[in-house]
């Protein structure tokens, strides 16, 4: 019943012309009105459960906000899934109002940074982006998969991404275009492997994102963790001259390991660890 109260949610933010991926789905006036008046109740009594602080925070001796809090800031390492018991907190987080809030606290510290910047204007200042759970969200999949509590299975994954469905986070897309408005060309640093660049790319654009300086994705028979892939690109841009100004990603993984850009920043995902 949990479950198909926050799949219930989750419809509710795809569909509303507000709602955290900007989708542009057309539905009459009148049914949205009579969605918004059947679930109103449902919201309000799920927030006080699920909320930050909230009672399942501590079933079954996983106190899940403390958790997430562990996994942000890098404590929590090398984890393979969600806690069972923390299945509806993450999804709460996720499909409310919290994670909007934190992302845009992050936008916000990195807009405050790209404010300070002194460019060359040369073309050779760049910002390293990375793209799942940082440009484009998987969060329709996601809350299908127990918000991160069931393995990681690449087969239906990959299947999702072949759908070019993602919706883009509005917030990385506020930033994202600022630093084209100033002369900083955006860069998509990404696990995604190169089979599937066609329709990542279009994907992206679906989105309104376009205008990128590269798109560099994994290339076939690459063995090593993931700070080593993204670190050792990112040393290849540097190498080719590149300034690499900021870095932003949703896992620590895609920010450490030199060199880093000049300045990292992080955005929240509490669904899966990738080292």
């Amino acid at each position: 019943m949990a479950m198909a109260k926050i799949l219930l949610l989750l419809a509710i933010a795809l569909v509303s012309s507000c709602s955290a991926w900007e989708l542009n789905i057309q539905m009459p006036t009148k049914r949205l009105q009579a969605m918004d008046e059947a679930v109103a109740p449902l919201i309000h009594a799920l927030r006080p459960l699920l909320g930050s602080g909230g009672e399942l925070g501590s079933r079954g001796g996983v106190a899940c906000d403390s958790w997430v809090l562990g996994v942000e800031a890098h404590n929590v390492r090398d984890w393979k899934t969600v806690p069972a018991n923390c299945e509806g907190y993450v999804g709460h987080y996720m499909l409310g109002s919290h994670f909007r809030r934190d992302s845009k606290v992050v936008i916000d510290e990195a807009l405050a940074y790209v404010e300070t910047l002194k460019l060359a204007g040369n073309g050779k200042e760049i910002w390293v982006f990375d793209i799942d759970e940082t440009t484009l969200s998987n969060l329709p999949y996601y809350a299908k998969h127990g918000f991160g509590t069931t393995l990681f299975n690449a087969t239906s994954f990959n299947a999702y991404v072949l759908e070019g469905s993602a919706p883009v986070l509005p917030e990385t897309k506020r930033l994202y275009n600022k630093l084209l408005s100033i002369g900083v060309k955006p860069l998509f640093l990404t696990g995604r492997t190169e089979d599937q660049r066609a329709i990542t790319v279009a994907n992206l654009r679906s989105q309104g994102i376009s205008g990128w300086k590269d798109l560099l994705l994994k290339q076939p028979g690459f063995k090593g963790s993931a700070v080593a892939y993204k670190s050792g690109e990112r040393q290849k841009l540097q190498d080719a001259g590149y300034v690499i100004v900021g870095n932003i990603g949703d896992q620590w993984s895609d920010i450490i390991g030199a060199p880093e850009g000049a300045r990292t920043f992080k955005l929240p995902d509490p669904m899966y660890y990738i080292g």
